[in-house]
C-alpha cells in the first residue's frame, strides 16, 4: 500500500496550491480521508476530512479557504488551498481512516502519506 501526497512547493501569501493524495493498493472511496499539517517545532495538526460519503469537514483555521474533494475514478483525494498565510507554511501529510468519526486523530489512522512541504513567503 502507497499513499503519496503531492503537489506542495513555495507560493506566496495570498496565493493558491492544490495538493494531492493518491494512492495504490487500496481503493481510496472505502475510507474517510483526512488532511494534516507540521509546522517546524509544533505538533501535527489535524484540519480538514472528507467521509468516503463525500462529507467534508474543516476546522475554523482553514474554514473557506480550503476545500477537500475526492475523484474516486483516479484514486485521488484533493485539497484546494487558496488566499494561504504565512502560518499555513507546514508539511502537508493525507491519512486514511476507517470512519470519518476519527479522521482528525492521528493515532487511529490506517496508513500515512509522506508529506509534501508547502512554503508560504514572498
Amino acid at each position: 500500500v502507497q499513499l503519496q501526497a503531492s503537489g506542495g512547493g513555495l507560493v506566496q501569501p495570498s496565493g493558491s496550491v492544490r495538493l494531492s493524495c493518491a494512492a495504490s493498493g487500496i481503493t481510496l472511496d472505502d475510507y474517510a480521508i483526512g488532511w494534516f499539517r507540521q509546522a517546524p517545532g509544533k505538533e501535527r495538526e489535524g484540519f480538514s476530512y472528507i467521509s468516503s460519503s463525500g462529507t467534508t469537514y474543516y476546522t475554523d483555521s482553514v474554514k473557506g479557504r480550503f476545500t477537500i474533494s475526492r475523484d474516486n475514478a483516479k484514486n485521488t483525494v484533493y485539497l484546494q488551498m487558496n488566499s494561504l498565510r504565512p502560518e499555513d507554511m507546514a508539511v502537508y501529510y493525507c491519512a486514511t481512516y476507517y470512519s470519518s468519526a476519527y479522521a482528525l486523530n492521528p493515532r487511529m489512522a490506517r496508513y500515512w502519506g509522506q508529506g509534501t512541504q508547502v512554503t508560504v513567503s514572498s
